[in-house]
């Protein structure tokens, strides 16, 4: 019996109006947002600091932290796409989503302990993968927690977590490194990652209660085959596109420092303004995710997805150029935080609303995929571009990306209706 078949019917959206609309907002779905802030948070606060652990303290180069940032994001995206098939049968799903952010949480604190490269390198890769592997089980067990008529909402509470999660990560680092130092403050990031674990735990609980009655032995499989039959195409490969043109921060940061300077303004002086102009980015991702959240479940998710890439093309506009007033940097930064808030909410949604709960996990772990090494890609190709042609060269390939994705919309649905997915 397939999990969604057996899962309890809930009223539509006009079948009991505004009592419907009262009720998404379950604890469930506030648990699961509270997991990703405080997950987010925890990884963040190590992510800010290891850069200095490894070369002052482990006393090794760029070059090796530039080695163990690209395994661990290469192994996420494979990850996830392991975690998908495990996530597919629903009595899993809680346990790993647990399990995934309690060994995040604890991998990402012993990197206090680590007294050779190797072992940060192995620690990072284990939260990383952690990190992979639980997401689509956290994705699919979010999806069953709402009617249809919310997914976009829901969604929208994950991103805008994981989001305020990135904002509150770093400063917390930056305001606890000054006191107590590199090591302890490293072993503090897994308060957050604990208090994550015991929220998704809380979620599962409500998940499981919804699916009582459902039938939970399933074989291990990709299921590619259901996946396109389903029309999961449909959704990938704009997402694709868009991935390939999504940069990482870094680089908005590394652009904007050098920016910066153009007025005098020292390295340090540069580099501070930059990391608060990427907070007030994250701030941005949070609150577009909430909104478009909601205009998803109105709108339907194309027009939200293409307000992100067309958010980007402007943002990547302002880049490109040598404009260094800060107000006109900020308002670029902030214009990306909303796209990324968009798109990815949108992206979460079509994938919840295309597909039924027993295919949803194997989705999920594609888009993870799908976003891994599209991201992974679009940073690689605009860095040698950035360093063999010119800044300006980088952002115009990445804005390119973003306006396919505009044009590729259209194999979207412009609304999800009940009969656009699988019974």
């Amino acid at each position: 019996m397939r999990g969604d078949a057996a899962r309890p019917s809930r009223p539509g959206p006009t079948a009991s109006g505004r009592d419907t609309e009262r009720r998404w907002l379950t604890p469930g779905v506030v648990s699961v947002g509270l997991a990703s802030l405080g997950s987010d948070a925890g990884h963040e606060m190590t992510t800010s600091l290891v850069p200095t652990f490894l070369t002052t303290i482990l006393h090794a180069g760029p070059g090796a932290l530039g080695v163990i940032e690209g395994v661990s994001d290469a192994l996420i995206g494979i990850s996830k796409l392991a975690g998908g098939p495990l996530a597919a049968e629903p009595r899993r799903r809680g346990r790993l989503a647990s399990g995934g952010y309690l060994v995040t949480a604890v991998a990402t604190a012993l990197i206090a302990a680590a007294t050779a490269v190797w072992q940060l390198a192995v620690l990072r890769a284990l939260a990383w993968m952690a990190r992979g592997v639980r997401s689509p089980a956290r994705d699919a067990l979010l999806m069953s927690l709402v009617d249809r008529s919310a997914v976009g909402r829901a969604s929208g509470v994950e991103r805008a977590g994981d989001n305020l999660g990135a904002l509150v990560g770093p400063l917390v680092a930056a305001g606890l490194v000054g006191v107590l130092g590199v090591r302890q403050t490293l072993v503090l990031a897994v308060v957050p990652g604990m208090l994550a674990a015991v929220a998704i735990t809380a979620a599962a609980r409500e998940a499981g209660s919804v699916l009582s009655g459902a039938e939970t032995r399933r074989r291990l499989s990709l299921s590619l085959g259901e996946l396109r039959a389903a029309g999961l195409v449909r959704v990938l490969a704009p997402a694709s596109l868009f991935e390939l043109g999504n940069l990482a921060a870094t680089m908005l940061i590394l652009r904007t420092t050098t920016l910066l300077r153009h007025d005098g303004r020292s390295a340090t002086t540069a580099t501070s303004l930059a990391i608060i102009l990427y907070a007030g980015h994250n701030a941005a991702a949070a609150l577009a995710a909430l909104l478009g959240g909601g205009w998803i479940d109105r709108l339907g998710p194309r027009r939200v997805f293409g307000v992100g890439a067309a958010a980007y093309v402007a943002a990547y506009a302002v880049f490109a150029a040598t404009e260094h007033r800060v107000w006109i940097l900020a308002l670029a930064f902030a214009v990306a935080g909303i796209g990324i808030g968009c798109a990815e909410t949108a992206e979460s949604a079509m994938v919840g609303l295309s597909l039924p709960d027993r295919l949803r996990g194997n989705g999920f772990g594609l888009l993870g995929l799908v976003q891994s090494l599209g991201d992974l890609g679009a940073t690689l190709v605009a860095g040698l571009l950035w360093s063999t042609v010119s800044p300006l060269a980088a952002f115009i390939y990445a804005a390119g990306w973003m306006l396919l994705c505009l044009l590729a919309l259209r194999l979207i649905p412009l609304t999800h209706t009940q009969e656009d997915t699988c019974p």
